[in-house]
């Protein structure tokens, strides 16, 4: 007499991707940005190549040399005695990182975070343990295909530095330089206590 062993029924088609997934395709979106950001560095186009973020009602655009990692909001522990747009502290690889929410250092609402919010972490070649709450990363940007406004249109002046050049792109939207290097060195940026 033989055995029968019944054949294994096939799973469902589709299932619900659990988090370790989830988790594993966002680190590899993570490497591919990396590995897109580094070539844009090395690349001929490094000066026409940045990144694009939305903070507030405005676009911004991140010098690749400038910006550091981009991760998902997780936890940030608040500060006592603390400005109301500093956010607090979280851990990114194991580095405390203080948190601002831009938006608001300027003078509009708190940031409202969701679900397309990141953290922009300022590049290691600055030295300075800080990152800017985005409302969402709108990708890099090629600013060469962009119209470059003229200086007295900027709405920028010398109380405000770490505001670059100004671009128009083919959509009409008003694309503004955030130097971090120059905010890093703001005294009003860098006071954080009340």
């Amino acid at each position: 007499m033989s055995q029968f062993t019944p054949e294994p029924k096939p799973g469902p088609i589709f299932r619900k991707p659990d988090a370790s997934a989830r988790r594993l395709r966002l680190r590899e979106f993570q490497a591919q940005l990396v590995e897109r950001m580094q070539a844009a560095r090395t690349g001929d186009n490094v000066q026409v190549r940045q990144l694009g973020v939305s903070i507030g009602a405005q676009c911004w655009l991140l010098d690749l040399k400038e910006a550091g990692e981009i991760i998902t909001v997780g936890a940030i522990t608040q500060v006592p005695l603390t400005q109301p747009w500093f956010l607090g502290l979280t851990n990114l690889r194991g580095n405390l990182v203080s948190v601002v929410d831009l938006a608001h250092w300027m003078g509009q609402s708190a940031t409202q975070i969701d679900r397309e919010s990141r953290i922009v972490a300022f590049g290691p070649s600055l030295g300075f343990n800080s990152a800017l709450l985005v409302e969402r990363v709108m990708g890099l940007r090629n600013v060469s295909s962009m119209t470059l406004q003229d200086d007295a249109s900027r709405a920028a002046s010398h109380d405000t530095p770490w505001i670059g050049r100004q671009f128009l792109d083919e959509e009409g939207r008003l694309w503004s330089e955030l130097k971090l290097s120059a905010m890093a060195e703001d005294t009003q940026f860098l006071h954080v206590g009340t």
